[in-house]
């Protein structure tokens, strides 16, 4: 095999996602909806392509990124507005492949309901991740960020459960709803067991491991690997599994893992993320061109009908699921906690929220994967029914979904002026950090009524001494937040000045350092070292730019 051309190819994804990156931070525009049209447009030219093969894409790019999403997942938050996940994640899944399998078999010659169900099984899980970035930038409410989480980690799992149901139908001896749901049913529960034995596993693990980041970060990066391959290997939701597995790892890192392994794994997942993400959605621009060939055979009407139903159904369905379950009185809304863990009140969901949410439904990788694998042929030898149509059906729907909605969710969210209340969030931080504090100064309190012959008094009061300074910070910083009425935090000019100071200083050592190593005083090991006290102290400043 001639590695060359695959490694040059390797490396001009790799610029190009890196540069679409940049321009996306400068624009605003998603990568994610910018990456596909420049697949499509280098898949127009001559050179090496690389074709979508759906058993790498489901068993080595799905899981890692499942298992991410689900570490930075908040399992209070979503089972919280569990109902309302469960509602988009299960539910709506099943109603939009069952309307566009029947859409199928009514509309489009040849097409059966199997066949009908099997795209629309691929069409109906959204991807959030074009979504969230735009999201995350533009300050959507936590409650809103947090159900698109929680629906993009459940729907994949439903919509493959389906899907493998649909195949076998169509292949088969045809469609059996009893089959079906017990099927779907075994698989989702135990695709929820393997995932909580390996989370179980994991967190026996945990203490062993957390003198030794490297083998802890070893540990996470396979974790998503062996939930999903032992669930495909007992024939479960290997995809529910990594979710699952995901959900509660994250849960319970806080109080498992040191802190140099959780930001030694944070950087890491952080990198797959960028790099997969980045490989995926450029590998979904280069397929179309290809299914496009596939469609020669086809009556022209039959390929308009079957895209208006599959296109119609994804976009229409959504918002008006959306709108019977959460803006009209019932047991199905979602309550959301405002205040504390006590203080729980049920919270209507407004029209823009609605908009919002609908518009969130970008379709992506998973949908091509999953597509993708349906057979050539069925078990009598006979060729799959319509399946270049289907291929094709689904390419539009994440094309249109994954650029028209993300290159617009932005603009949308901006003019409907939804936006977190980032004044209260930062309250509750600093009110939680000065709890923090307060449960310091207590426990040193504790710890000087006890015999510490091996402690001195005086180490104890500058201890105490540094947590009252700090106290003495997040009080008045408090007292700042709780004034203002603004939605966006008070800005302190004493606050950014002492951040300018500590920036000034931690590049004065580091620039000292440099200058020691440089007149060979200073090894590079004792640099290296030296280097990372100080990218720790720096790491704790806010994420701003630094005054010029």
């Amino acid at each position: 095999m001639d590695v060359e051309p695959v490694l040059t190819f390797v490396l001009a994804a790799v610029a190009v996602v890196a540069v679409v990156r940049w321009v996306a931070g400068r624009t605003g525009l998603p990568a994610a909806a910018l990456l596909p049209l420049i697949g499509i447009g280098y898949a127009l030219l001559p050179g090496p392509k690389i074709p979508l093969a759906p058993d790498i894409v489901l068993a080595f790019v799905l899981p890692p990124l499942l298992y991410s999403a689900a570490l930075d997942s908040s399992m209070i938050a979503i089972r919280r507005n569990l109902r309302t996940v469960v509602s988009l994640s299960v539910m709506l899944v099943l109603l939009t492949a069952l309307m566009i399998g029947l859409g199928f078999a009514w509309f489009v010659t040849g097409a059966t309901l199997a066949a009908g169900i099997a795209v629309g099984a691929a069409v109906a899980p959204p991807d959030p991740v074009a979504a969230l970035a735009v999201g995350r930038k533009v300050g959507l409410p936590p409650r809103i960020i947090t159900l698109i989480q929680g629906e993009g980690l459940l729907n994949d799992a439903t919509a493959l459960t389906i899907l493998s149901v649909a195949v076998a139908a169509a292949t088969g001896d045809g469609f059996s709803a009893p089959a079906a749901l017990s099927q779907f049913l075994l698989a989702a529960v135990g695709g929820v067991a393997v995932g909580a034995l390996i989370a179980f596993g994991v967190r026996l693990l945990s203490r062993p491991l957390s003198g030794d980041p490297m083998l802890a970060n070893a540990v996470s990066l396979a974790i998503p690997f062996a939930a999903y391959l032992l669930g495909e290997v007992i024939h479960v939701s290997g995809v529910l599994a990594v979710v699952v597995a995901g959900l509660i790892v994250g849960h319970h890192t806080p109080r498992s893992a040191s802190g140099a392994g959780r930001l030694q794994t944070n950087a890491v997942w952080r990198l797959v993320d960028f790099l997969l993400e980045g490989f995926v959605f450029l590998l979904i621009g280069q397929q179309l061109p290809e299914v496009i060939r596939g469609l020669a055979g086809y009556d022209a009407a039959a390929v308009v009908v079957a895209v208006a139903i599959t296109v119609g159904v994804t976009l229409l369905l959504r918002p008006l699921w959306l709108m019977f379950t959460l803006l009209v009185p019932g047991a199905l809304h979602t309550r959301w906690n405002r205040g504390g863990p006590d203080e729980r009140t049920s919270v209507r969901w407004t029209g823009r929220e609605v908009v919002v949410l609908s518009w969130a439904g970008t379709r992506g990788v998973i949908s091509l994967a999953a597509i993708f694998t349906l057979p050539l042929v069925t078990e009598t030898g006979d060729r799959f029914p319509t399946r270049d149509l289907l291929l094709f059906c689904t390419v539009v729907v994440v094309l249109v979904t994954l650029v028209g909605q993300g290159l617009t969710f932005a603009p949308m969210v901006r003019a409907l002026g939804l936006r977190a209340d980032d004044n209260d969030q930062a309250v509750l931080r600093n009110e939680a950090r000065a709890a923090s504090v307060d449960a310091a100064l207590t426990a040193l309190d504790e710890l000087e009524e006890q015999e510490h012959d091996d402690i001195s008094g005086q180490v104890i009061e500058t201890m105490r001494e540094q947590l009252r300074a700090r106290l003495s910070r997040y009080q008045d910083r408090l007292s700042l937040l709780r004034d203002n009425d603004s939605a966006i935090p008070p800005i302190s000019p004493q606050y950014e000045a002492a951040l300018h100071v500590r920036r000034v200083a931690i590049d004065a050592q580091r620039e000292e350092c440099l200058r020691w190593r440089d007149a060979g005083r200073l090894s590079d090991v004792g640099l290296r070292v030296l280097e990372r006290e100080l990218d720790l102290e720096e790491r704790l400043l806010p994420d701003r730019p630094a005054r010029r």
